[in-house]
């Protein structure tokens, strides 16, 4: 609680004074504005409203303005990697608070949610999901004598992965990777996966980028595709992240950005461009 109290506060410190103050310190006052704002975070955390939390929240207010005063008095505020910090929470909160408005006043329409839910359905018309297990080794020697021994029956493929994969997620679990599309994975993995029998386990390990992939194909099935009211959320929340992606590029398009080139930047190469971390 005394975390969400601090959050609270400090939220609560950058609204004006609008209102009757509560207190005072070394003349900077404390409005009542600001500590119901700051009560207004709590109660959406769960807290519930009553005289010891605005008790609480104002002694909270006081303290924040006592240790800022006096950050202040020693020059704290004039330090550049402080006043980078200020400015960048400053901008990170009329950011977010733009964003939050600008979801407000362009709801996404019920049509465009619908349309998006028919696309999704047709791409995943004729689809299938895998029930998959894999090992995964770094070597190709080690993924076929491993093979061998799960083919032997001298070991269980669960006690294998647990034993030898290099994959610690589904490595505890046996193998398990659980239920997916083929396209989850890596494209070698993937092939592999689509070519398979159900309940086959491939007589060769697969390459890909990770290492060598014992694999075994347990069960397969069509994809289900939620209904419109399961999908719904989802598909609201891409369409309202999407909008606000596109009034972004509209701003970024519409501003008059010149880059000035540094000492530092002349004499490095360009930066290698942002990858996707790799699928598996």
């Amino acid at each position: 609680m005394k975390r969400f109290i601090l959050l609270a506060v400090t939220c609560a410190m950058t609204v004006p004074a609008l209102a009757q103050n509560v207190a005072t310190v070394n003349g900077k006052t404390i409005t009542k504005d600001q500590v119901d704002t700051a009560v207004k975070t709590l109660i959406a955390r769960g807290a519930t409203d009553s005289p010891a939390l605005r008790e609480q929240i104002t002694e909270q207010l006081i303290n924040s303005a006592v240790l800022a005063q006096e950050a202040e008095k020693q020059g704290v505020d004039k330090d550049p990697e402080v006043q980078f910090a200020i400015e960048n929470a400053r901008q990170e909160i009329l950011i977010g608070s733009m964003m939050r408005d600008w979801a407000k006043t362009h709801p996404v329409s019920d049509d465009d949610i619908k349309k998006a839910y028919e696309e999704f359905k047709t791409q995943s018309d004729g689809e299938n999901e895998y029930q998959v297990k894999h090992i995964l080794v770094k070597d190709e020697t080690a993924a076929n004598n491993l093979l061998k021994d799960i083919k032997a029956k001298k070991v269980s493929f669960a006690d294998a992965a647990q034993k030898n994969s290099i994959d610690p997620g589904s490595g505890k679990k046996g193998g398990d990777l659980g239920w997916a599309p083929a396209e989850n994975y890596v494209p070698e993995f993937a092939e592999a996966v689509k070519a398979a029998k159900k309940g086959e386990l491939l007589d060769k390990p697969v390459k890909s980028q990770f290492g060598w992939h014992i694999i075994e194909v347990t069960d397969s099935r069509p994809v289900k595709v939620p209904s419109l009211e399961e999908a719904k959320p989802q598909i609201s929340q891409m369409l309202s992240q999407q909008s606000l992606q596109e009034q972004m590029k509209k701003l970024r398009d519409e501003a008059k950005i010149e880059k000035t080139a540094t000492e530092d930047s002349a004499e490095k190469p360009d930066a290698a461009p942002a990858v996707e971390a790799p699928k598996q």
